[in-house]
């Protein structure tokens, strides 16, 4: 397995997941319906875990692209790299979107309220004020690269022992504590991949992709993975 292959696996197994527990949460006639925000937090927390363990010897799985432009932003990753990472990230979140529509197949009519169905696929805010949203995207995304480089999971040799599920609980941490005005996007290949699944796959009655909102879980992340890594390095050195 190279690089590519494990960015883009590991990425489909956190939106099949982490999506997956949206699905769950959200959908009619789940056996999971209704369970609330503590089971889709810690949902996101072991889809993010699960990844590490799988393919962070191969590629670090950064399964993010804040978290690609934040270590390159302060030279622990090669620029020249970054381009295919964010690549194999993106379709890794479109394929793993696909799995979660295929899993909940027999669900998707089973809910009648469209934004139910969109919110399975990608964030949307509580409150809609762009400026605030993008706040809160950037300092959730950079809390959670700050906090990668503090457990020093960017070496891909961790891929073992308590570092990948400390980065699932710091996840958790940020979704219970920072994800209530946004849903915690804090991933633009997590919401963006499947946001444009959910326009291109036939789901009866899903109504728009809310296209309006889908720069503001980009750029937010971007902007706070970036942050999130240069404070590190200056608090704590390079």
């Amino acid at each position: 397995m190279n690089a590519f292959v494990a960015e883009l696996v590991g990425t489909a197994l956190l939106v099949l997941l982490g999506d997956g527990v949206v699905a769950a949460v959200l959908l009619g006639k789940s056996k999971a319906q209704g369970s609330g925000w503590i089971e889709i937090t810690a949902g996101w927390a072991f889809a993010v875990a699960l990844p590490v363990y799988a393919v962070g010897r191969v590629s670090g799985a950064h399964i993010n692209p804040a978290v690609t432009l934040g270590l390159a932003a302060v030279g622990r990753f090669p620029w020249s790299s970054v381009p295919g990472y964010v690549a194999a990230q993106f379709l890794g979140a479109f394929l793993g979107a696909v799995l979660v529509w295929l899993t909940y197949l027999v669900h998707w009519a089973e809910t009648p309220d469209p934004d139910l169905k969109r919110a399975v696929f990608c964030t949307a805010p509580a409150i809609r004020r762009y400026g605030a949203n993008v706040l809160t995207e950037a300092i959730g995304a950079a809390v959670l690269v700050f906090g990668v480089l503090a457990l020093g999971s960017y070496k891909p040799a961790n891929d073992s022992g308590l570092t990948p599920l400390l980065v699932g609980v710091l996840v958790w941490s940020i979704g219970l504590s920072l994800g209530g005005p946004t849903g915690y996007a804090i991933n633009p290949a997590r919401d963006l991949a499947p946001r444009i699944a959910h326009a291109l796959l036939p789901i009866p009655g899903k109504g728009g992709s809310d296209w309006a909102y889908a720069w503001v879980p980009v750029l937010g992340p971007v902007v706070g993975g970036v942050l999130g890594a240069v404070v590190y390095v200056k608090l704590f050195g390079g």
